[in-house]
């Protein structure tokens, strides 16, 4: 895919989060039984509850990392708590879930209040087993100094979703692919 056509790009995921990669693992998220595409909409109402993670890969013995982050914090227009963390899994089997790997950060469940946000899934190839640690605080998390802290590399896998307060409406629209 063109990378100006890139979902990643469009959605300025590439550059506001990461920097560009080639995606190498299989990362299926589901709310529901609704999957999440690259800009896809949801309302919080839709995404209380964790997501359902699968994780591609053919090894059980190569692991994963999953982190869950809110470009947009506390709104779009001012993100001065870029990136607020909402989800940190690690551990997880390749072929597997993330309900197989250690949740070291407790899911958060979106709450938009201004605005659309931007809910980023960034997946990082670990180098082993207890590799990667919880940091000490979810508001200005930064996934590029994260994955060097812990040498993750590159990213494997990325999808994110747009999310709004309940009866939201205007602002940025939310780009569809």
């Amino acid at each position: 895919m063109p990378r100006d056509r890139d979902p990643l790009v469009v959605g300025r995921v590439i550059g506001d989060v990461l920097d560009p990669f080639t995606r190498s693992i299989g990362l299926r998220v589901f709310y529901g039984n609704r999957e999440v595409s690259n800009g896809c909409e949801f309302r919080p109402s839709q995404i209380v509850n964790q997501a359902r993670v699968v994780v591609g890969g053919d090894d059980l013995r190569t692991f994963f990392t999953l982190v869950m982050v809110d470009p947009d914090a506390p709104s779009p227009s001012d993100p001065n708590l870029r990136e607020y963390l909402h989800w940190l899994v690690t551990d997880i089997p390749g072929t597997t879930g993330a309900t197989f790997g250690q949740e070291i950060v407790r899911y958060e469940s979106p709450q938009p209040s201004i605005g659309i946000h931007r809910y980023v899934f960034v997946l990082f190839r670990q180098l082993g087993r207890q590799t990667v640690y919880a940091p000490g605080w979810r508001q200005n998390f930064n996934t590029r100094d994260f994955a060097e802290l812990y040498n993750l590399g590159s990213p494997v896998a990325v999808v994110y979703y747009n999310c709004q307060r309940e009866s939201g409406t205007g602002g940025r629209r939310p780009t569809r692919f």
